[in-house]
């Protein structure tokens, strides 16, 4: 097993949803024994982790919106937050739609990657 970091997207909704859009952006320490299974367990983690809550008669939600990001790294927890960052954005739509086209890239990148290595026989049994 590898350790990875991955950057997840979140969506911060305060109430109806009438505010600038807040964007959560966390590094997480995921362990996977490649770059695919690291994109896959990330996805698992930030829908497992999207969740809405009530405050004060108020509703918070922390919508999942993807991965965007991931790096081979060492020696760090499990799942463990690294760096978050709430972004305001005057266009949601727009950010959701980009975050969705890198999450596609990097699900794409580890597909190539992974068939590359079945193709020259690395890793078949």
């Amino acid at each position: 097993m590898k350790w990875w970091l991955v950057k997840i997207v979140y969506r911060f909704i305060y109430g109806n949803g009438q505010h600038i859009a807040q964007f959560n952006e966390q590094l997480r320490m995921i362990t996977a024994e490649d770059e695919l299974h690291a994109f896959q367990k990330a996805r698992l983690i930030g829908e497992r982790e999207a969740t809405t809550v009530q405050y004060n008669d108020i509703q918070l939600s922390w919508k999942f919106i993807d991965v965007v990001d991931i790096s081979a790294v060492s020696n760090i927890k499990d799942g463990e937050e690294i760096w978050s960052v709430i972004n305001e954005e005057t266009d949601a739509a727009m950010y959701i739609r980009t975050t969705q086209q890198q999450s596609k890239a990097l699900l794409e990148k580890g597909i190539l990657h992974y068939n590359s290595l079945n193709e020259t026989g690395i890793g078949k049994k």
